[in-house]
């Protein structure tokens, strides 16, 4: 047994010992449903966490939840101060990783984050929210800006709120992170092992069927060369104006513009400081058993001395037996992203993905969102309580061949571009989700991708993926 799995073996067992521990606790109580009913549930985004119920002493049933709401102030129960910490363990092992070309080749390591936060709510308006991340990889051969950064602080920002008669005012100033609806283009990158955040400033007016917002960023650079080193710069910029409104019965329907400015950007057919302005427009909802999510963006601007004509579309959706035993659910995924169709014509339609979410194909990494159509049907049942099982095939191809093929996030595989035909691979997935109390989760998936001509040409290979996690918040 390697370092990485006994190191995962030994966190695993300390979590999952703790975890429970909490949970007998917590049976104890006879009133424990009742009161847990009225406790905040973790949220992935810990600053949303709402621990003021705990200002009755009745409701602190759990080992220190005496850290969980510390009141500032004897006459004001709205003012306190929240800890908080998150323990990512995963388990990976990929014996191809980018299909094995390059340098590329088997690797099965470690990787953990761990965070610690501190949430003073000064009132019933203000906010300050600090999180502190490590992360690290313990075995890995190739590691990125994605894979390890050693301590640094990875959310810190003042947060205002007010409601009115009209709709609620929220505000935010500092290093925060945020996500849209599927994050196939904008996300907190939950999949790898490094988080993005934003230095931004951010505001939003709410209503019952409205929420318009802005933000101005500068997104998070990261260095793992030593604690506290990670910046952001004016070289980096991406802001965002976005409206949102319920229709039809509560489904949702979103449109933005977004601009994203990097300076010294590369592709494959262009190279310079990139301005890119984007237009997406999203429709979701849900209806007697049905739910849909069907996403389009397009894309235009300018790379170095080139033009930018680049577009993409995202469908999800599926139907739930809701009544049946296990609740299956078939669900369809469609997704086809633009490629660049002629180099050296003065323009690059190459699709940029932004900032992706490894989930939303796999966190084998082997599909990006660049030149790509991909089609996924997929079963997904609920055996018993607290158990997801999902199991999914998906084909891909390229929408030109002239481009190439792309991993995660969006990085083209060598000698692809302008070879072979269009069908890129397939790819099976299986993976469960395990809730074991409020605190702990865990969850594995397995990826196997069986690579088409045209990548095998450009010697790749089938490729595998096994990633078993545990997660603990409290």
């Amino acid at each position: 047994m390697t370092i990485a799995q006994k190191q995962f073996v030994l966190a695993g067992i300390s979590l999952l010992i703790l975890s429970l521990g909490i949970g007998i606790h917590s049976a104890d109580a006879a009133d424990s449903k009742a009161q847990a009913s009225k406790r905040t549930a973790i949220q992935s985004n810990r600053w949303q966490e709402d621990w003021s119920p705990l200002s009755d002493p009745a409701l602190r049933t759990e080992p220190l939840d005496s850290l969980k709401y510390i009141p500032l102030f004897p006459d004001d129960l709205q003012s306190y101060i929240s800890l908080g910490v998150t323990a990512r363990e995963r388990f990976e092992t990929n014996d191809a990783p980018a299909f094995g070309t390059g340098s590329n080749i088997r690797d099965s390591y470690l990787i953990q984050r761990l965070q610690f936060h501190i949430d003073a709510h000064l009132n019933e308006n203000w906010e300050i929210f600090t999180q502190f991340e490590d992360a690290r990889a313990f075995d890995k051969q190739q590691v990125g800006p994605a894979d390890a950064n050693e301590m640094d602080l990875r959310l810190a920002f003042l947060s205002y709120s007010q409601d009115f008669d009209a709709g609620t005012f929220k505000a935010r100033i500092g290093r925060q992170d945020f996500a849209f609806d599927l994050q196939r283009f904008v996300s907190s990158r939950d999949g790898p092992n490094v988080r993005q955040s934003f230095d931004a400033v951010w505001a939003d007016w709410e209503t019952s069927d409205w929420r318009v917002l802005g933000f101005i960023s500068q997104p998070v650079q990261y260095r793992d060369n030593r604690p506290f080193d990670d910046f952001s710069d004016d070289g980096f910029r991406f802001s965002t104006a976005r409206v949102e409104r319920l229709v039809l019965g509560g489904n949702e329907l979103s449109a933005y513009y977004a601009l994203y400015q990097r300076e010294q950007a590369h592709y494959l057919d262009a190279s310079g400081d990139e301005q890119r302005h984007i237009l997406d427009v999203r429709f979701a909802g849900n209806a007697q058993g049905f739910d849909w999510d069907i996403e389009a963006m397009g894309q235009a601007g300018r790379v170095g001395s080139k033009d930018i004509a680049a577009w993409a579309f995202g469908a999800r959706g599926g139907y739930t037996f809701e009544t049946a035993t296990w609740s299956p659910r078939l669900g369809l995924q469609f997704d086809i992203a633009s490629g660049d169709r002629k180099s050296g014509d003065g323009t690059i339609a190459t699709f940029n993905p932004l900032f992706p979410n490894g989930y939303y194909f796999s966190l084998g990494g082997y599909t990006g969102y660049a030149n790509l159509i991909h089609l996924k049907p997929s079963v997904t049942v609920i055996p018993v309580e607290n158990l997801t099982l999902t199991g999914a095939i998906g084909l891909l191809w390229r929408e030109t061949t002239q481009d190439a093929v792309y991993t995660q996030p969006n990085i083209p595989v060598a000698k692809t571009a302008g070879q072979g035909d269009a069908w890129t691979g397939a790819y099976a997935q299986f993976r469960a989700d395990y809730k074991f109390n409020a605190n702990l989760t865990g969850a594995v998936e397995a990826v196997h991708y069986q690579v088409g001509q045209t990548l095998r040409h450009a010697g790749a290979r089938d490729s595998n993926y096994l990633g078993v996690e545990l997660k603990y918040s409290w």
